[in-house]
């Protein structure tokens, strides 16, 4: 389940208004959020990296690489390629970050480096063949050896999160009102809502220049990274 925009906006303002601290416009919380969306999603495979090195519990609900995998399945895809000889382009035009290649079904499993594909076409010995196949990333380009492959080959990736909005229209006494037609929820899953907020209101405090929101903003923020890595 995604994170509603218009209950975080709401929110947010809720606890801005609440000490008299200030006000944050629609279009300068659309720019925080997308930036905050970004932040948090992007932190995911660097924790996830981490856990994977440290040992983890068997509990339904408490296995920390099964909860940032949880997180990150929102952003997880699979597409096609077409090719355009000498090489494959992406079809899907909102990749993050490349996962699997896959040939046939089969995932290809050497990746080779562009000096590295060199050397391995050049020995008998190493050259690949439709049975072990190797390829090439590069410049948003797949280059497949051997060369005779024109076909089958899809991806797996992680998507760009899209841009929360928070989409509205003006009253008639000039007051800015919600319209869920033009807004975008956060993709995020609903767990990291007290994140996402939390973040939120440390820009708000540089936006509305208040050292106090910033302050408890971040501690709050670095009190629940710490505790998710211990």
């Amino acid at each position: 389940m995604a994170i509603n925009v218009d209950t975080v906006y709401k929110t947010v303002l809720l606890i801005l208004n609440q000490q008299q601290r200030g006000y944050m416009t629609p279009d300068e919380f659309n720019k925080v959020a997308t930036q905050v969306q970004l932040n948090i999603f992007e932190k995911y495979e660097d924790d996830l990296n981490q856990q994977y090195r440290m040992p983890q519990n068997d509990t339904e609900y408490a296995n920390r690489v099964k909860n940032i995998e949880d997180n990150l399945q929102f952003f997880q895809r699979t597409g096609a390629t077409a090719y355009v000889g000498p090489h494959f382009t992406l079809t899907p035009t909102d990749i993050y970050r490349l996962g699997t290649v896959f040939y046939n079904s089969t995932e290809l499993t050497q990746y080779a480096q562009r000096n590295e594909v060199t050397q391995l076409l050049l020995s008998p010995l190493t050259q690949p063949t439709t049975d072990f196949p190797i390829y090439l990333y590069e410049n948003d380009t797949l280059f497949v050896y051997p060369t005779t492959i024109q076909t089958g080959i899809t991806i797996s990736y992680l998507k760009t999160p899209a841009d929360p909005a928070w989409g509205y229209g003006v009253g008639t006494l000039g007051q800015f009102e919600y319209n869920a037609g033009t807004s975008t929820d956060f993709e995020l899953n609903i767990s990291e809502q007290t994140n996402v907020i939390t973040r939120i209101l440390a820009y708000a405090g540089i936006i509305i220049n208040d050292p106090t929101i910033i302050q408890s903003a971040m501690q709050e923020t670095q009190l629940e990274e710490q505790n998710s890595k211990q």
